[in-house]
């Protein structure tokens, strides 16, 4: 309900965001963000361009955003600067012709940055709800985000009530704003599970400029079930974690687990709860998908706080028709709570998330293929990985049907350093990285998560590479990746046949 605010259409809204605008946006991942004002702003845009006349933009949000937001925005060439996230195929196509200007960040650094200012004034909110009061109460949808920070920066909000959505979604929410430093108090959340807010985010009725009715979902994309090479890095990852509760560097009721997004990272998930004996265990994390919720219905995971449920319809339709099994199982935060250093080192997390390519010293990448080419963003990565009692990077050894080697002497792009990745897996095994000298961490990335075809190279370039603590070929280190850009292989004399069926290496 929208009490006593102006009800506008989605067209009527759009006119209110002028031209060079900075436009915030709720949700974190489709779930949650708006709808129908972005879409309605993308047909204006168009309009305006076709009549010779300027129309961008700037675009800031939780994380990624759905179809309605990103993709029509950029297909509309609606968007001058966007931040901090993106999964957008447009999105990604401007920001990587040079016609957008895009800031990867930190996702748990926005709302402060926005807060103090530094990212400039936020003009205008659009926010997803089921509710706003004549007092300012907003009671968000699937995701939180940095919504309760918009709502307290932008000059003016506009509110998309969408029905869709089932009223007691705000049982998940513990919404806080956190104070400006100095002196901050401790964030009190010793459990994934703890509550320290509020159900609602507020705003001052003053800067609420209409109320635009919709009823939709929010169109989450579920994952194809792992295939062969996602369940053999799942299965060298659940042994590594049965092995350190066994040998004692692990409690026996095991951490809070945070798992990123994608096939892989549900595949280790499954492979936990599928092993024998393997404790019940909590979810302190940023995104809840599908799977994550079928594992906490059926008991494996005993509850998750997350910033966001990205779920299917279906999933989701399930969840609101099942509601009491969920409600005190499911924690939904802002992403500077969910994905707080603060919070990530106190509950001694273990972190799992996958890279585009890893060097044998254990440097990430995560980001931009080729050093250059922006993939989707270093997300809440960052966040989790440097804080995380231990951290794990997983990625297939291969890519390109073999014609990429992940495992290379060194990333074109660095997201994750040395000092904070401590375990890396591919299908062909896993590298414990802990207590290394980085010789000793290159032998054992080459010999435990190389693929067989690229072993020879790495452990001649190292060997030919002059003396140092890190030993280094500053002539040759991104042979490979000039191999491919000049002639699509990263080995000219490679036998491609070897991969075009699965390896039975690493099962």
């Amino acid at each position: 309900m929208g009490h006593d605010f102006p009800k506008l259409t989605a067209e009527e809204a759009a006119e209110l965001i002028p031209n060079g605008a900075m436009v915030g946006v709720s949700g974190f991942t489709p779930a949650g963000s708006p709808k129908a004002v972005p879409s309605a702003l993308a047909k204006r845009a168009r309009a305006l361009h076709d009549a010779g006349e300027e129309f961008q933009i700037r675009l800031l949000s939780g994380a990624s955003t759905g179809e309605a937001c990103d993709d029509a925005l950029a297909e509309a060439h609606a968007v001058s600067w966007r931040a901090p996230y993106l999964t957008s195929a447009p999105m990604r196509k401007l920001a990587n012709t040079g016609r957008l200007d895009f800031i990867d960040m930190h996702l748990s650094h926005v709302a402060q940055m926005v807060a103090g200012g530094i990212l400039g004034p936020m003009d205008v909110a659009i926010v997803e709800a089921t509710e706003i009061t004549r007092e300012g109460r907003v009671y968000l949808t699937t995701a939180i985000g940095n919504s309760p920070t918009f709502l307290q920066k932008a000059d003016r909000v506009i509110i998309e009530l969408n029905s869709y959505h089932a009223p007691r979604i705000r049982e998940l929410a513990d919404v806080v704003v956190l104070p400006a430093p100095p002196n901050r108090a401790p964030i009190l959340i010793n459990d994934p599970l703890d509550r320290i807010g509020k159900q609602y985010a507020e705003v001052a009725p003053r800067k609420v400029v209409g109320v635009v009715h919709t009823h939709e979902p929010d169109g989450g994309r579920g994952f194809a079930p792992p295939d062969l090479v996602s369940r053999r890095i799942a299965k060298h990852v659940s042994r590594f974690l049965i092995d350190e509760i066994a040998s004692g560097r692990i409690p026996p009721e095991f951490l809070p687990l945070q798992s990123g997004v994608g096939n892989v990272c549900n595949a280790v998930l499954a492979g936990l709860a599928d092993s024998p004996g393997f404790p019940k265990f909590k979810v302190y994390t940023e995104v809840l998908q599908d799977a994550m919720l079928d594992l906490i219905a059926d008991g494996s995971i005993l509850g998750a706080s997350t910033c966001s449920l990205t779920l299917t319809n279906e999933k989701l339709r399930f969840l609101y028709d099942h509601f009491d099994d969920f409600a005190d199982r499911i924690v939904l935060r802002p992403q500077e709570i969910s994905n707080s250093p603060e919070v990530a080192r106190r509950l001694g997390i273990v972190a799992i998330n996958t890279a585009i390519e890893v060097d044998v010293y254990g440097h990430v990448n995560s980001t931009h293929f080729y050093g250059t080419q922006i993939m989707n963003g270093l997300g809440g990565s960052g966040d989790f990985e440097r804080n995380a009692y231990l951290s794990i990077f997983m990625c297939p050894s291969v890519a390109k049907g073999g014609r990429v080697s992940t495992i290379v002497p060194m990333c074109s792009h660095v997201d994750h350093s040395e000092h904070s990745v401590q375990v890396v897996a591919t299908e062909h095994g896993l590298a414990d990285l802990r207590g290394l000298a980085p010789h000793a961490r290159a032998r054992r990335i080459i010999d435990r998560c190389a693929h067989p075809a690229y072993r020879d190279y790495l452990r001649r370039y190292l060997e030919s590479a002059p003396l140092g603590h890190l030993r280094h070929d500053l002539r040759r280190c991104f042979e490979l990746h000039n191999n491919f850009l000049e002639g699509g292989v990263m080995l000219p004399d490679l036998d491609l046949k070897q991969f075009e069926e699965p390896e039975a290496a690493g099962a």
